[in-house]
């Protein structure tokens, strides 16, 4: 997991979305019905927020229901 912290210009502290690697992401509950997939579509060495992985997912079955 990874939470970072940067300063704008004005020079206010402010938080990042936290990210985490393609192994966290496939332990997590909250995707374990979906770990096969996720292991073909989350690239190693990348890091994710859940909403990149969900859109991920979202773009994933929007496609599958165009394929002929």
């Amino acid at each position: 997991m990874n939470l970072a912290t940067k300063k704008n210009v004005e020079g206010e502290k402010t938080a990042e979305k936290v990210t985490f690697t393609k192994d966290k992401i496939l332990s997590a509950k909250k995707y374990k019905h979906r770990v096969d997939l996720l292991g073909v579509l989350l690239q190693d060495g990348k890091q994710y927020t859940f909403d990149e992985v969900d859109a991920l997912l979202d773009n994933f079955f929007k496609k599958k229901g165009k394929v002929k």
